[in-house]
């Protein structure tokens, strides 16, 4: 849920008398490859009459209806919320709140065609959730969830300890938990880390985040290994080139993570193919490195509608007609509900969105003829540039997570190599004809089609490799073997 609906709901249900509170909220789903997530938009708070405070908390059958009504015209699911005013952290339910939930679970299901959806929020501010899902006609079985997070400045998660447990520490984890303490490196370990583009910028991010201790990571990237590569991607040597570079990564961070416990998922597709798309819902947290307008559209649109926060930054190298290095600049900054989208700081233009669905980005007759200094043309990176770059988004992520201080938003970064200064932060908002404003916590149901089928023009084999010279032996077993293929088969079927 937003930050902003958080705060109402504990406002509303943190009573100074300590008496549990209700209210009721809409909530949209996130239809992820292996998960569904229900983002709440916003809460419906109860009127004069239409709920009961007496200890415990319990309302009329009129707010109910009431709620049933405005989901329908919202397209939306329903949640009901109450608090546990003596509890500290995840919560169980009474068997008050088992039956109150199951009770209601036909009625929501039978007015929205979807779960309903139980919280409860403790003294502490920690939700606890779970869907009722439908098993059979008025029939729903409970099912938990295994976090509830709050996003904004923050992103603060609740885990179900017994489906997301503490994180058993490693002898190679020692000085990194000395850092900021067990509680804080069991919040970060557990929160599911999807990187969007495995190329420079992407492979240090994600090899810090494995070394970090995150037991979790996602590796989205359609393209294969070149040799222009080799000067910047740091888990690639020679004998890899041609291998696919989300396969290549997560092999190697297997290699380096720290974790007792550790998963890399490659995922061999674009985020704006559908199976790309699907795996970032699947993340708690994403990394934007890539540099094409369609894929920040569709990433843009993730940290809105689907509020999984997404951590972004670029590299602008600019050479003067010397071919003298005359500019050096890379930037980092969070996107999600409550700050500026990617679109308003101005990283990607959104005219150019349907030229690459189009294919005219991988066009090279197209490309030719955009003017000289075109940022489609710009081929220019550096490996430290590349570091410095994934060094800032990697920071915005752990402030984001481990709040050191109260100071979670850095803001938007930006340094400049030539000269080696920070220009002043800020802590922009969008334009008021923004469109991503208005999708914030719409999940599934946000109303735009960003994904598509790769285009045509892309070809995923970017390079031929050399011919392998084969030894005298290896001429001769494979001639042996072409004559093998070409005698008649004359065994009996």
């Amino acid at each position: 849920m937003p930050e902003t609906v958080d705060a109402l709901a504990l406002r509303h249900l943190l009573r100074a008398d300590r008496q549990e509170d209700l209210c009721f909220a809409l909530w949209h789903p996130s239809t992820g490859q292996t998960r569904m997530t229900a983002v709440v938009e916003r809460l419906i708070l109860p009127r004069e009459g239409e709920r009961n405070v007496h200890g415990n908390a319990s309302f009329e059958s009129h707010y109910f209806t009431r709620v049933l009504s405005e989901a329908a015209q919202a397209g939306a699911g329903v949640a009901l919320m109450h608090s546990h005013p003596g509890g500290l952290a995840w919560q169980g339910m009474s068997p008050d709140d088992i039956n109150t939930e199951q009770g209601h679970a036909a009625a929501v299901y039978g007015a929205t065609k979807l779960p309903f959806v139980g919280f409860t929020i403790a003294s502490d501010g920690a939700w606890s959730a779970r869907f009722w899902e439908r098993t059979a006609p008025r029939q729903h079985a409970r099912r938990d969830c295994a976090t509830v997070r709050v996003v904004g400045e923050r992103l603060r998660s609740t885990f179900m300890e017994s489906l997301a447990p503490v994180p058993r520490g490693t002898e190679a984890q020692i000085r990194t938990i000395s850092a900021w303490g067990k509680e804080k490196q069991a919040d970060l370990a557990r929160l599911r880390v999807g990187v969007v583009g495995a190329g420079s910028v992407g492979a240090f991010i994600a090899e810090g985040l494995a070394r970090t201790g995150v037991e979790d990571i996602t590796v989205i990237d359609f393209d294969r290994i070149e040799t222009k590569n080799l000067d910047r991607l740091l888990y690639a040597k020679r004998g890899n080139v041609g291998e696919l570079k989300a396969k290549a990564l997560a092999e190697h961070l297997s290699e380096c993570a720290t974790a007792a416990r550790f998963d890399a998922l490659p995922v061999v597709a674009a985020v704006y193919e559908e199976a790309g798309f699907r795996a970032a819902l699947d993340c708690d947290v994403l990394f934007s490195c890539v540099d094409r307008p369609w894929g920040r559209h569709v990433l843009n649109l993730i940290a809105y509608a689907h509020l999984i926060p997404v951590i972004d930054g670029g590299i602008s190298v600019r050479t003067n007609r010397h071919e003298e290095l005359a500019a050096a600049d890379w930037r980092a900054h969070t996107v999600t509900a409550g700050h500026q989208c990617m679109q308003c700081i101005g990283q990607y233009d959104p005219g150019l969105v349907q030229l690459e669905r189009e294919g005219y980005m991988d066009d090279p007759t197209y490309i030719h003829g955009l003017p000289k200094g075109h940022p489609l043309k710009a081929r220019e990176n550096v490996f430290a540039f590349s570091m410095a770059c994934a060094s800032l988004q990697t920071l915005q992520m752990l402030a984001m997570v481990l709040d050191p201080l109260g100071r979670s938003n850095p803001g938007q970064q930006l340094y400049h190599f030539v000269g080696s200064f920070m220009e002043p932060i800020q802590h922009g908002k969008c334009n008021p004809e923004c469109s991503f404003d208005d999708i914030v916590a719409l999940g599934d149901h946000n109303g735009f089609k960003v994904t598509g089928p790769a285009p045509s023009t892309r070809d995923p084999i970017t390079e031929t490799l050399p011919e392998v010279k084969l030894g005298v032996f290896q001429r001769f077993t494979r001639g042996l073997k072409r004559l093998l293929l070409i005698i008649p088969d004359r065994t009996c079927h």
